[in-house]
């Protein structure tokens, strides 16, 4: 069961505004790393169902979380069928993300008053995720869909649309300025964000870090 209601995680995205996305098979490892993104200010990480008993690893950060990090709101990411949602909300999934528009899961969503963020990459699909009660919408892969002048010229005719780009964000300065000026909601950061060390082993200090300065310049550009 989810821990935080739906208001509560809109807000806590609408002021935090990254959001980490992240898969790993070691359970180990992914606690480190909600630890360290946490530190550096995030109250919001999407764990993504892309591994064999992802579900499992889940279930135990979702215990972790609730214990040593307790304002850390977990969603899940990377699910496309309804059966699936249903799974990770009884797992205790804060918040959906889709990289797709699946009806189903919207319903699943809304029956539990679970925020659903869909994939979309046009105005169109951006339009029907709205009216099936997306409050987010994720575009995906940023970049390739159209970068942040997508974003401006959806903002145009649509301002009220809240767009979180995921692909090809920087946790830089520059790079978060570019498409939070664009009209960007929030933004969701991958692999750029955990960085690694020379042995290629996950530096945790420089995650703590680099998330940090990715918070300050959310708060600084965010619309």
């Amino acid at each position: 069961m989810a821990r935080f209601s739906k208001l509560q995680v809109l807000n806590t995205i609408n002021e935090i505004g990254i959001v980490p996305v992240f898969y790993h098979e070691d359970v180990a490892i992914c606690k480190e790393i909600l630890k360290a993104v946490y530190g550096g200010g995030v109250r919001i990480f999407e764990f993504t169902n892309r591994g064999e008993g992802a579900h499992k690893v889940f279930d135990e950060l979702v215990a972790y979380a609730k214990e040593t990090l307790p304002e850390l709101i977990l969603g899940i990411g990377s699910v496309v069928d309804a059966g699936t949602t249903s799974l990770y909300i009884q797992l205790g999934a804060n918040f959906v993300v889709a990289p797709i528009i699946n009806p189903e899961m919207a319903a699943t969503c809304n029956r539990r008053k679970i925020p659903w963020m869909p994939g979309c990459g046009s105005l169109t699909e951006i339009n029907y995720a709205e009216s099936l009660g997306a409050d987010i919408v994720k575009i995906f892969p940023a970049q390739q869909v159209g970068g942040s002048e997508f974003i401006k010229a959806v903002k145009a005719p649509c301002p009220w649309s809240n767009i979180m780009p995921t692909g090809g964000v920087q946790p830089t300065d520059e790079n978060l300025k570019e498409w939070l000026s664009s009209g960007a909601h929030c933004v969701g950061l991958g692999s750029q964000l955990f960085v690694k060390n020379n042995e290629g082993n996950f530096d945790y200090e420089a995650i703590k870090e680099t998330t940090k300065q990715a918070v300050a310049s959310f708060k600084k550009y965010k619309k």
